[in-house]
């Protein structure tokens, strides 16, 4: 049994399909996406907090990343069994997916990341100046000073729609999480070694995508990372922070039906 009990929203019916959220957030800002699942109509959705975050409590002990990897892996034991899954990421997310992969990668079929980490020490990233290319005059001041400090820093767009995806998808996960359990995390942000050596030449269907104006992650090592594995799209999105499904979601959802277009092939 897992250390703590996982929340998870399950949906549907079918092959698996495990959402790992980024760090600082909860389930919800990729539940933002499970129309895209839902409409394909083949794929049992499950949509969890990570320790700490929504309303899974922090681990016991440590709670850095290496822990909150095993377990992520034992909650997908527990979850889809022995059953081939798919796993859909962000940020954080995804170099967790990643462990995962390497963990069990005759059983992931496919997967998609969101703005990855790649790279989990911050000073190794190489990542541009954070701008604004479009906001809205007089957005801010319809928004609460403590949640603009929240959308700000890491909006590309600033405009009514996207803070009306952010305020639902990313702000009730942020205004949760455990502070305690931040900090945690935040002394132990490593794997012993990240899993990509161990991966490389996965040869299932995967879909990085990055945002040319991420500022907390960038795009030049999310398109490094997808050379190494035969199937991979990658695509990275001009107009785009670190929050690339709500600032370009249109865009997201047309290449994530693509992609399972492609695990439906295979």
């Amino acid at each position: 049994m897992t250390q703590q009990r996982a929340h998870v929203v399950r949906r549907g019916s079918g092959m698996p399909v495990v959402f790992v959220q980024g760090n600082g957030v909860d389930h919800r800002l990729l539940l933002d996406l499970d129309d895209v699942f839902e409409a394909d109509g083949r794929f049992e959705r499950f949509h969890l907090d990570l320790p700490g975050f929504g309303q899974t409590s922090p681990l016991d002990g440590l709670g850095g990343l290496p822990e909150i990897a095993d377990w992520l892996d034992e909650v997908i034991g527990e979850q889809v069994g022995s059953r081939p899954f798919l796993l859909v990421a962000c940020s954080l997310g995804g170099l967790l997916a990643r462990e995962v992969v390497r963990r069990r990668s005759d059983q992931c079929a496919g997967f998609a990341i969101l703005a990855p980490v790649v790279d989990s020490v911050r000073e190794n990233r190489r990542v541009p100046e954070h701008v604004v290319l479009e906001e809205e005059p007089g957005l801010l001041a319809t928004i609460p000073p403590e949640h603009v400090e929240l959308f700000a820093p890491l909006a590309v767009i600033r405009t009514r729609a996207t803070w009306e995806r952010f305020a639902s998808a990313a702000l009730p996960g942020l205004l949760a999480a455990d502070a305690e359990a931040m900090e945690r995390l935040d002394q132990r942000y490593s794997l012993e070694e990240l899993p990509d050596e161990a991966i490389d030449g996965y040869d299932r269907p995967v879909l990085i995508v990055a945002g040319r104006q991420d500022a907390v992650v960038g795009w030049q090592d999310q398109v490094e990372l997808a050379r190494r594995f035969p199937r991979a799209t990658v695509a990275v999105l001009d107009r785009t922070g670190h929050n690339t499904h709500l600032e370009r979601p249109a865009l997201v959802r047309a290449l994530l039906t693509d992609w399972l277009t492609a695990i439906e092939a295979g």
